[in-house]
């Protein structure tokens, strides 16, 4: 089977490093491709350092027609047996693109939806309109939470057009022997200037204000002068963060440690995930720490919502507001033997392993092939 996975862009955001990974544990009979309308960025560089085939159409912006007609010529040459769809420009011309290239099974995943946000920015009446106009077009939209297909099915999709696959976390690289832990969390201290002894407050994620990390700089500022944070991402707020620290006396307690692909070796620097996001659709960067052996305190993770507390029973959720986190991670830090090793993986962990996530996935394409 040969399938085409078409995408905005390949820099390194959670939908593009999501692709990455199911493409790595998909069956072997799935033979993917992927092309990126725009951008292809670090993630493209890794998908190739893979072997796996990745187009640039070179598009110039939402608006730039002339790029569907080049996609449907990509499309047919390629004659593949699916089209699979990630993130909005994506889904209206990717679908669109595989209809006129005579695709029968297209499949688009629905990564971040909320009943007013789309990927971050706000739903308005022509946005809402084109994304179900082309939604028609496709065979099957995956959900990567319940949360994301109930919102799909109260803008009107029909539910058996809705799959729900979460998302997935990579659990085995996150595994490794405490000796070799302690060695990482050492080395990984020094290089990003950590004071021997200090207790680490992590947060993952694009630097975006959705992502609320403004409130952990605020809590940072509560807390023991010893206390440090590291946030693991890169974005637009990047400067913005930098100020308010310095304005709260934290600028020399912050670390920024820009776009990383060693997420789970960081996170072994770390004493605590903090979340304080309350716009997730799933909730990856809780799993990562959860997978990591770390406690996490967290705002949102529809991830974890749909499982019962006894799934994760280190994750607590707390309101996104500094009184909040600042009391939180003190208590935490009473109660933490820093000499500790890792928490062993909770049951949710094991639910959103990736080998199971993309063997659910390769599934669908079967099912879908077959129809």
């Amino acid at each position: 089977m040969r399938v085409l996975h078409i995408v905005t862009g390949l820099a390194s955001g959670g939908a593009e490093r999501q692709l990455q990974l199911l493409l790595r544990h998909l069956p072997p009979h799935q033979q993917c491709e992927v092309l990126a309308l725009t951008n292809p960025g670090t993630v493209a560089a890794a998908l190739r350092a893979d072997g796996f085939t990745v187009h640039h159409l070179d598009m110039r912006g939402n608006r730039d027609l002339g790029a569907l007609p080049r996609l449907v010529r990509l499309v047919r040459t390629g004659r593949y047996d699916l089209v699979h769809t990630h993130l909005y420009r994506a889904q209206l011309y990717g679908r669109l693109a595989a209809r006129l290239a005579g695709v029968r099974a297209v499949v688009s995943t629905e990564h971040s939806l909320h009943a007013g946000v789309i990927e971050g920015r706000p739903v308005t009446r022509s946005v809402k309109g084109l994304y179900l106009a082309a939604e028609r077009l496709g065979t099957t939209t995956v959900a990567v939470s319940r949360q994301v297909a109930q919102t799909l099915h109260a803008w009107g999709v029909p539910p058996t057009r809705v799959e729900l696959i979460p998302n997935g976390i990579d659990a085995a690289r996150f595994r490794r022997p405490d000796g070799e832990r302690a060695t990482a969390r050492h080395r990984l201290r020094a290089e990003l200037g950590l004071p021997e002894g200090s207790w680490v407050i992590g947060g993952i994620g694009r630097l975006v204000p959705g992502k609320r990390f403004g409130v952990l700089l605020e809590a940072l500022a509560a807390l023991d002068p010893d206390a440090r944070l590291v946030l693991i991402g890169e974005g637009p707020e990047r400067a913005a963060l930098d100020r308010r620290a310095a304005e709260l006396g934290v600028r020399e307690r912050l670390v920024l440690t820009g776009e990383r692909d060693d997420v789970p070796e960081l996170l072994t620097a770390l004493d605590v995930l903090a979340a304080p996001s309350t716009e997730e659709t799933f909730g990856l960067g809780v799993l990562e720490g959860l997978a990591a052996g770390l406690p996490v305190r967290h705002s949102a993770c529809p991830a974890l919502d749909e499982l019962p507390p006894s799934a994760a029973p280190q994750a607590r959720r707390i309101p996104s507001e500094p009184a909040a986190y600042a009391t939180a991670l003190r208590e935490l830090r009473h109660l933490t033997d820093r000499t500790a090793g890792p928490l062993p993986h909770p049951p949710a962990v094991g639910h959103y392993d990736i080998v199971r996530v993309a063997a659910d996935l390769g599934a669908l394409y079967d099912r879908l092939a077959r129809a």
